[in-house]
């Protein structure tokens, strides 16, 4: 959550995926009751993540998952990735760490997701700095993936246009999938809908991975909400809410990171409602 001049303008052994709800939520004044439901129910029934990120992110996307009651694993060997995606709830997918086990491993497990009915949230790390690291993240983008998370940066080297709320609407319309542009105001849409996502904390800027793993929040989310626009935008909330209070009992970074993983543990309904702050 770091873009500011674009503000201004998230062990079940089944190998069966859990049933997916449809809250139906319109409008923006839904999302707090939506994200404390879905952190209720993922809590009641823990959901599966296959996460492919990177190096650096690793322990603490799975120690996010598992303070947000869901179930983490890990690999990226090619020869084992298209079993663990099928046995899992949702795929993220993270370019944070490009190596060559990775490109063979992502695309192979984005296929046995789609092939299984599960959701993908693809992560386009640094796609703006890397032009074949650009041109990969084309080709997991022509794959159609449930949701796509980037900040501004990454957004226009994808896409070729400015952020803002039209292109966003346009691309995510065109491209059939809702793009969460992240940033110090969160914007996700579908295409139709636009929610913006008001909460975080300057220390979440601080906290390496902290990006990378929020995006595994959202495809916990994902993976127990059918409408992706929901589960992104609530997932969102979740993780700006938690970044509030942990950055209120925070000293610094260093005790920043064990106090966000503690306040989303302990995040309620109460909490997100007194706090939700969206549009």
């Amino acid at each position: 959550m770091a873009d500011t001049t674009f503000s201004k303008t998230f062990e079940r052994e089944s190998e069966t995926c859990l049933p997916r709800r449809d809250d139906g939520v319109a409008d923006a004044a839904g999302l707090a009751p939506a994200c404390a439901a879905l952190l209720a129910r993922i809590t009641a029934q823990p959901t599966r993540i296959h996460a492919i990120t990177n190096a650096a992110a690793q322990v603490f996307t799975a120690n996010l998952l598992l303070a947000a009651g869901a179930i983490p694993s890990l690999t990226h060997a090619r020869d084992e990735v298209e079993a663990f995606t099928q046995r899992a709830d949702a795929l993220l997918v993270n370019l944070g760490t490009l190596d060559e086990e990775r490109k063979i491993a992502i695309p192979r497990a984005m296929a046995a997701a789609h092939e299984a009915g599960r959701p993908v949230v693809l992560d386009p790390v640094f796609v703006d700095r890397s032009p074949p690291r650009l041109a990969f993240a084309c080709e997991l983008l022509a794959a159609q993936p449930a949701i796509l998370r980037c900040n501004a940066a990454e957004f226009e080297a994808l896409t070729g246009a400015s952020a803002n709320p039209d292109t966003l609407r346009g691309e995510a319309s065109r491209r059939g999938c809702v793009i969460a542009l992240t940033g110090a105001v969160d914007f996700v849409t579908d295409g139709e809908r636009f929610f913006e996502i008001r909460n975080g904390h300057p220390l979440m800027a601080r906290i390496t991975a902290m990006g990378c793993a929020g995006t595994a929040l959202i495809a916990a989310f994902a993976s127990r909400e059918a409408d992706t626009l929901i589960a992104a935008s609530s997932a969102l909330l979740a993780l700006g809410i938690a970044g509030e209070i942990a950055g209120s009992r925070a000293a610094g970074p260093g005790s920043f990171q064990p106090a966000f993983l503690d306040a989303l543990y302990a995040l309620d309904g109460a909490t997100i409602a007194q706090s939700a702050r969206t549009a």
